[in-house]
């Protein structure tokens, strides 16, 4: 597993404005409903990221998100400040700031500035498996891709502040 195997850093970019995967099905209706959610289904995620990050490696993640934000994307900003706690950099880019060109249709991971792991996603949102490459002009794409994100993205707390939430 590359989240237990990669040495200095993981970047992960999320350019879907929804996922229905199985495992978050119940805990975003427990969103919807207003509901108290008691984290289970994602303690696993969490425990990695703090190993991972207590060892002295980075986890960061850039959302790039539709507003005015869906009820995924609100639900997303409560799940990360969970995610924040147990290490991950998170920030957060309206998609009305940046060029789609300079995106990736893909959501992927970036290991070490090395590796590549695409996340594909059917239509519907439904998790369809990843893919794996080390090819240096792909890997070197989804750098620039990161970098350009990254620099534009909002930190988690800065973006929770802001008109981009309640617009």
């Amino acid at each position: 597993m590359l989240f237990r195997t990669f040495e200095r850093e993981a970047f992960h970019l999320e350019v879907q404005d929804s996922y229905h995967t199985p495992e978050e099905s119940g805990p975003f209706q427990l969103f919807l409903s207003g509901q108290p959610d008691d984290l289970a289904w994602h303690k696993p995620w969490l425990d990695l990221i703090r190993e991972v990050t207590t060892s002295g490696k980075r986890v960061t993640r850039a959302r790039v998100v539709t507003v005015p934000h869906g009820d995924y994307t609100r639900w997303g900003l409560t799940v990360a400040e969970h995610n924040i706690a147990a290490g991950e950099d998170i920030r957060w880019l309206p998609r009305h700031l940046i060029d789609a060109a300079d995106l990736t249709t893909d959501d992927y991971w970036l290991f070490d500035n090395e590796r590549v792991v695409f996340t594909i996603f059917e239509p519907g949102g439904q998790f369809a498996g990843g893919a794996l490459t080390t090819d240096p002009v792909i890997v070197a794409h989804c750098r620039a891709v990161r970098d350009r994100v990254w620099e534009r993205a909002i930190p988690h707390q800065q973006y929770r502040a802001s008109d981009h939430v309640t617009a």
